[in-house]
């Protein structure tokens, strides 16, 4: 029998009562897409890189993560597509940036250990 579980059926009605109307189906739906997009190893460097610089270019995002620039592109689509980076064109180079201070802040947190990305 495992023991992770509870042995009998008691639960703490005021608890349940109180707890449950604060998780709303919308928010984690938004919130497990931005976890998704970002346990992703090559989405998650390019946003940790954005964290580091107010834009960047798509070149220099390839760069910074060493795949091709199609591939930083097509992330980078990803990320914009789900709210967490805009982009802005200046002639033929495409600038991407960070949407909210919140995403920078969760990575951010999640890398608290490592002074290259909080300094």
């Amino acid at each position: 029998m495992a023991k992770d579980r509870c042995d009998i059926y008691c639960f703490n009605e005021e608890k349940v009562n109180r707890i449950k109307p604060s998780i709303h189906t919308e928010s984690i739906q938004a919130v497990t897409k931005t976890l998704k997009a970002l346990a992703d190893e090559t989405r998650l460097k390019i946003v940790l890189a954005l964290c580091q610089s107010d834009e960047l270019c798509v070149c220099d995002v390839a760069n910074i993560v060493e795949c091709t620039v199609a591939t930083a592109s097509h992330h980078l689509r990803l990320l914009r597509n789900l709210d967490i980076a805009s982009y802005r064109k200046d002639g033929k180079l495409a600038f991407y940036s960070l949407t909210d201070e919140h995403i920078k802040q969760l990575v951010v947190t999640m890398f608290k250990n490592d002074s290259s990305v909080t300094s």
